[in-house]
């Protein structure tokens, strides 16, 4: 069988249709009647019920299910600092996702400029004609204050996908890898190997979740309060982790771990460091395109269950299973912001998909193709966020 050759498939995909994605109408327009209700005079009667009510934009217009996948092209995939035009491919390929699995209209917006404040400012000013903002690609540290300003500042949901989508699905595959090794959530040791956007967003996801004895490892060593070399947001997640103040590597912090997870560079583990864990050890090694370890290679060496990043190994942990179900419920709930609660449905929505009889070491999360999951993820998401602000409601 000849081999594929995806670069140059790829391409020509792409060269061929002049990229991904198009604008459609969603209605005719063929005769003056039409441009009559579509144009001129008509659609000034529309403009007229919006200033009545603003919350007509979201029923009146595409505004109420359109997120802007917004970038500066500094982090691309594995490809790190590209700049915006060349990320922009990855950007309609995130807008596809958007409709294909959740319906969800996504406008690719690749910005020329690194600038903290001007993102900020240019993001808030294309509030009105988005439901939601996802954040995709952005380097640390920054993408840390941009997101943090943006929930602070805009009334619609701001998520990046880079740190809240890939936490959501470890989470979901961590719920039922330890249903496969009988440990109680609460009690394992956590070794997140990787302190940069995706690694402390797990961490505060977990931490959230109720998972307790969490470490992270950077490349400077392991994240420990006080260290000099930490980033205010390392120094700020070292205040709720690492509390037995472990220092040095990752030989350090892997002794006795129940779970590795990896965010960080291909090659990283060991065998050794699976030896040194607790028993019945769950890797998810999920550098990208070459793990931390290969699934083999980490079975081998005692790991129980194994996940990564590729598709072409069993248990891909991918964010596909999580953003477009999020931004569905988001939407439909009219949230102003994504909550940890609702991140956390989103996780026990995506692992509950997999039936006790099905689960196995080889099967602790969906196929990202699964389109069943989007629909379960919207509908977790869609109730809490619905149960919140009425609670809210309630308080007030």
């Amino acid at each position: 069988m000849k081999k594929r050759n995806l670069r140059d498939e790829s391409i020509d995909l792409h060269r061929n249709h002049s990229g991904k994605i198009e604008i459609l109408s969603k209605v005719s327009v063929d005769s003056e009647d039409d441009l009559s209700l579509v144009y001129t005079p008509g659609v000034a009667d529309v403009c007229k019920a919006i200033v009545d009510n603003e919350n007509e934009a979201d029923t009146l217009t595409a505004r109420g299910n359109t997120v802007a996948v917004v970038t500066d092209g500094t982090a691309v995939l594995g490809l790190g600092d590209i700049g915006p035009k060349a990320a922009i491919p990855v950007m309609e390929g995130k807008s596809i996702l958007f409709k294909n699995f959740a319906n969800v209209d996504a406008v690719p917006l690749s910005l020329n400029t690194k600038s903290v404040d001007e993102i900020v400012t240019i993001i808030k000013a294309l509030e009105p004609s988005f439901s939601g903002i996802n954040l995709e690609d952005i380097a640390a540290p920054r993408c840390f204050e941009i997101e943090e300003r943006l929930k602070k500042e805009l009334n619609i949901p701001v998520f990046h996908d880079d740190q809240h989508g890939t936490a959501i699905v470890v989470l979901a595959a961590l719920y039922n890898a330890l249903r496969v090794v009988n440990k109680v959530h609460k009690n394992v040791k956590i070794v997140i190997n990787g302190a940069g956007a995706a690694g402390i967003s797990i961490a505060k996801l977990l931490l959230h979740a109720g998972f307790k004895v969490i470490s992270l490892v950077s490349l400077e060593g392991v994240v420990c309060k006080g260290e000099a070399w930490l980033n205010p947001a390392q120094a700020k997640i070292s205040e709720q982790t690492n509390l037995t103040g472990i220092t040095g590597t990752l030989d350090d912090a892997i002794h006795d771990a129940d779970v590795f997870i990896g965010v960080s560079a291909p090659g990283v583990m060991k065998p050794r460091h699976i030896q040194a864990m607790n028993n019945d050890p769950i890797v998810l090694a999920m550098a990208n395109p070459i793990p931390e370890i290969y699934p083999e290679e980490a079975s081998k060496a005692g790991a129980a269950v194994v996940g990564t990043g590729r598709s072409d190994y069993p248990n891909q942990v991918n964010n596909l299973l999580a953003f477009p179900g999020i931004f569905r419920g988001a939407i439909d709930a009219k949230a102003k912001d994504i909550t940890m609660e609702m991140k956390v449905a989103a996780a026990k929505a995506i692992a509950n998909v997999i039936t006790e009889k099905e689960l196995d070491p080889t099967y602790i999360i969906p196929n990202a193709l699964d389109k069943r999951v989007a629909k379960l993820v919207a509908k977790a998401v869609r109730v809490t966020a619905l149960q919140q602000n009425s609670n809210t409601s309630s308080v007030s």
